[in-house]
């Protein structure tokens, strides 16, 4: 018996010292107001104008973290901060539960501490784990090598193909690709005509915390970094006569938030800091081929009743980044054949655009992952090609073929982008809910299953808007601009009792408002000088212009 003392007490020593990862949620913004005053020190004018144009005011969670309060809490004992999301005004952070619990009663600006390990929460919380991944590279078994010819499959079962033959490719769309690195894009011939086309405006490493996102990782000879590369393919890449991605025209921001190797809490929490950067650079697309329910510390897993878009931190998050007008696409996860047969977070949230797998004849493929939700969503959202999907060799730079819902994801944003360029006037929400009415299921969904509604048509999607928005406002103009007390709609023989007249200041506030319109000739005298943003609304019809008063 003596000899299990010493044992007793290295597991008594280990437990007061074992780290814990925890966010801190903090009460309030002092210096919100400030921020609130001059938006361009938070967001680009390109986030205030899909903001303006999606009637979606600015608010606090668009102010920064207070920083006195970040540093307080960087400097406290025992405690590493390690990220931290405006969004959720939260800072995550690692410390033993003593120290941790300490921020509590020791700074009055903190709300509450949530846990990563929910067990160690006031309230407690269940402990039955959802079953353990083994700990391996995460996204080993997702590809295979197989040369495929073109893309064509992929983009004509979307009607993606109609889409770019009426001119949207997504010129002028901004794109974000949310994943675990992108080695060689910066050499690939397949991305050869992206980067000299500059459409690569930028990216980042938050894992690394650095400007070098093309970093490349190895284990032995195996390059372990390169999903976001292959993701990025289904969208970007271009091989003459070989290989199109389904938006090559759209611009791009390429971030790393995720470790190939490990899973843990902190890229939930960077994945969130990376759609608040894209937020802020006037993003309208973000895709994020990944999922997380199990961790490598299984003190930290979910289970199916936490795939409710509300109580991990990611889908909060992502939750957040879709009511700032950006459409987030999701993987639905490569759960389907599975114990764990369900979504990962995000994919659960109601609001984000989850997509699962099909292969080339529209046969569900088994690995997809279900849906529902835990609270009654219908997930996927929609279906692409994931099953003998076609990609890009990270190293050989050749087409091939891939399986997952990391590819039937990318390819489905770079189709809703283009979607998106030809109706740039409806939100982010009408958008996704057009696609839905087009995919072949949306009259007879299966709650409990892997086909949500089925598999989208654009063209249908198109078709019926354009007949909707038959535009008359098309050829509207407004003089003078710049003015000065008032503007004068200018169009020919057409009535706008109808019309709407809606003017929001560049923060996206409402400041004036007019409907049922007898005279063209608009009296805006009580505006001060400064830009505005005009919304002239019709029925389905809508047109914006930038007003400039002096």
């Amino acid at each position: 018996m003596k000899k299990l003392f010493p044992l007793i007490a290295f597991l008594w020593c280990f437990q007061l010292v074992a780290q814990e990862d925890a966010w801190v949620f903090l009460k309030d913004k002092p210096n919100a107001s400030t921020f609130l005053a001059s938006p361009l020190t938070m967001l680009s004018q390109r986030a205030l104008d899909r903001r303006t144009r999606q009637n979606i005011a600015l608010d606090t969670k668009d102010a920064p973290i207070e920083a006195t309060y970040y540093n307080q809490i960087k400097n406290a004992t025992g405690i590493t901060v390690l990220a931290k999301s405006k969004w959720l005004n939260a800072i995550q952070v690692q410390g033993t539960q003593t120290n941790i619990n300490n921020l509590k009663t020791t700074f009055t600006f903190i709300e509450r501490i949530e846990f990563a390990n929910r067990s160690l929460n006031a309230k407690g919380v269940s402990t039955i784990k959802p079953i353990q991944k083994p700990k391996k590279n995460k996204f080993v078994e997702t590809t295979t090598t197989f040369n495929y010819g073109n893309a064509a499959n992929q983009i004509e079962m979307l009607k993606g193909n109609f889409l770019h033959e009426k001119g949207f490719t997504g010129a002028g769309m901004y794109i974000a690709i949310i994943d675990n690195g992108f080695p060689n894009v910066n050499s690939l011939n397949a991305f050869k005509r992206v980067r000299d086309n500059n459409q690569i405006l930028g990216g980042y490493d938050f894992l690394k915390r650095s400007n070098d996102f093309y970093v490349k990782e190895y284990n032995g000879s195996t390059l372990i970094n390169s999903h976001g590369t292959k993701v990025f393919s289904t969208i970007a890449g271009y091989i003459h006569n070989q290989f199109v991605g389904t938006a090559p025209d759209a611009f791009y921001y390429l971030f790393r938030t995720e470790d190939p190797v490990n899973e843990a809490p902190l890229e939930q929490t960077l994945w969130v800091e990376a759609a608040e950067k894209a937020d802020s650079l006037g993003v309208d697309v973000i895709n994020t081929s990944l999922g997380y329910t199990t961790f490598d510390n299984s003190n930290y897993n979910y289970t199916y009743a936490d795939m409710n878009g509300k109580t991990t931190f990611i889908s909060r998050g992502a939750e957040i980044g879709v009511s700032r007008g950006m459409i987030i696409v999701v993987s639905a996860g490569n759960e389907g054949n599975k114990v764990w047969k369900y979504m990962n977070a995000p994919a659960d949230v109601s609001t984000v655009f989850t997509v699962g797998a099909v292969n080339i004849t529209k046969v569900i493929a088994p690995f997809s992952s279900y849906g529902p939700t835990s609270d009654n969503n219908i997930k996927p959202d929609v279906l692409a090609q994931g099953e003998s999907a076609t990609i890009i060799d990270e190293v050989f730079d050749i087409p091939k073929t891939g399986n997952g819902t990391s590819y039937s994801s990318p390819i489905m944003a770079g189709v809703v982008a283009c979607f998106w360029q030809a109706f740039p006037n409806l939100t982010n929400l009408q958008i996704m809910q057009k696609i839905r009415e087009s995919a072949d299921r949306y009259n007879n969904p299966s709650l409990q299953s892997q086909y949500g509604y089925g598999v989208p048509d654009f063209q249908k999607a198109y078709t019926v808007l354009a007949v909707d928005q038959v535009d008359f406002l098309k050829d509207l103009t407004v003089f003078p601009n710049p003015l000065t007390n008032s503007f004068t709609l200018q169009i020919d023989g057409q009535k706008l009792e109808n019309t709407q007249i809606l003017i929001f200041n560049v923060i996206g506030k409402k400041v004036f408002e007019k409907s049922n319109l007898i005279s063209k000739t608009i009296d805006v005298s009580e505006l001060n000088s400064g830009i505005y943003i005009l919304k002239i609304t019709n029925g389905n019809q809508q047109k914006t212009i930038k007003l400039i008063k002096k």
